[in-house]
């Protein structure tokens, strides 16, 4: 009788046992599922490479944010939270085309891409500032003869098209009484262009600061750079989220912000510059680069994250210059694209309100009182 009772009993809890189970399974797939939805992997896209395709670059806070693992910092308490991170060696482009491909969460580009994005349908906002004024330098072989700008009517002239480069590029050639139909332009990325000015297959190329590691080398001749000309003749860069993600993460896109500007701020203080020569140093290329490029320009002016009147003007009248030649196929503004209110937040929450001065449309320092 016992034993019956045993069984009896056992049969019973086998039961509701075999009852309950697909309630229990249901419940472990419902929770796994939440733990799924938890995770989050940022994918952050950087619109350049370093030598060799490395991956680390040599400008901008984006370096300083990567090298130095400031997100990785961030988010280390946060165990489904993952940082993961792309160079395009095809710059600008290629990072609209991950964009598009909704590959990509975040991104640091130059102003003409972006733009060109934003005229495709690409849905994102600028956030803060990477590096603005940066310089523009042509070069030339060393046997084409040419001397001056205006001797590149008729050449050969390499130049990494589709990038911040181009239109301050055009704006360059009609100072200087040209256009872009009076130059054999060849689309030539970095590594490519340093190549056809050794072999003299191109007679010039413009491009950035890594021409003077090419010059020091003897492999070309700098006759022109756009340091103390005409600010419209520089470029600038931005870091940007898609909307989808700023829109359903607000409070992790503060953090990444607010980390951006922790290191905009270490990459702007004068003690750290040798330091930040190193960084930039990861890329590859010589430090000379970084000290003659940076030569007399204060670390602020350049590193600055803020989105002020400048920065601004310069995307809206960028936008202006590519509708003028006819880069853009359909019409976009400002209006609406920059949102300044993580970088605002971010500096508050830092103490760092002033640390860095904010400039007017024509790009003077606005003094305040």
């Amino acid at each position: 009788m016992p034993i019956h009772n045993r069984r009896g009993f056992g049969h019973k809890r086998g039961g509701v046992f075999s009852t309950l189970l697909p309630s229990i399974i249901l419940l472990a797939l419902f929770f796994a599922s939440m733990n799924a939805a938890e995770a989050l992997t940022i994918r952050i896209g950087v619109a350049a490479t370093g030598v060799g395709n490395r991956q680390f670059v040599g400008s901008g806070t984006i370096a300083v944010l990567h090298s130095e693992h400031y997100l990785e910092e961030e988010f280390k308490n946060d165990p489904d939270i993952k940082i993961e991170w792309f160079f395009f060696k095809g710059a600008g482009p290629a990072v609209n085309e991950a964009l598009v491909n909704k590959q990509l969460d975040f991104a640091m580009q130059g102003d003409l891409p972006a733009i060109i994005g934003r005229a495709n349908g690409l849905k994102t906002k600028l956030l803060a500032a990477n590096d603005v004024r940066a310089n523009i330098y042509l070069a030339v072989a060393s046997k084409s003869g040419v001397t001056t700008i205006e001797d590149l009517k008729g050449r050969k002239v390499a130049q990494f098209r589709g990038t911040n480069m181009q239109i301050p590029v055009d704006k360059i050639l009609a100072a200087h009484g040209l256009k872009e139909t009076d130059i054999k332009f060849i689309n030539m990325d970095v590594g490519t262009t340093a190549a056809a000015l050794a072999s003299g297959d191109i007679d010039a190329a413009f491009g950035q600061a890594d021409f003077i590691d090419y010059e020091q080398k003897g492999i070309a001749k700098i006759i022109y750079s756009t340091k103390g000309d005409d600010l419209g003749f520089t470029r600038h860069s931005h870091v940007l989220v898609t909307e989808d993600f700023e829109q359903a993460h607000p409070e992790i896109t503060a953090r990444i912000i607010k980390s951006w500007v922790k290191a905009a701020a270490w990459a702007s203080d004068e003690n750290h510059r040798d330091a930040l020569y190193e960084i930039w140093g990861r890329s590859g290329y010589p430090l000379e680069i970084f000290r003659a490029d940076f030569q007399d320009v204060p670390l602020k002016s350049r590193l600055s994250p803020l989105i002020d009147d400048f920065l601004v003007a310069a995307y809206a009248t960028k936008i202006n210059e590519a509708k003028a030649y006819r880069l853009l196929r359909n019409t976009t503004t400002v209006d609406g694209w920059f949102e300044p209110k993580y970088l605002k937040q971010a500096l508050q929450d830092l103490g760092l309100d002033h640390y860095w001065t904010p400039n007017d449309a024509a790009g003077q320092p606005i003094v305040t009182q």
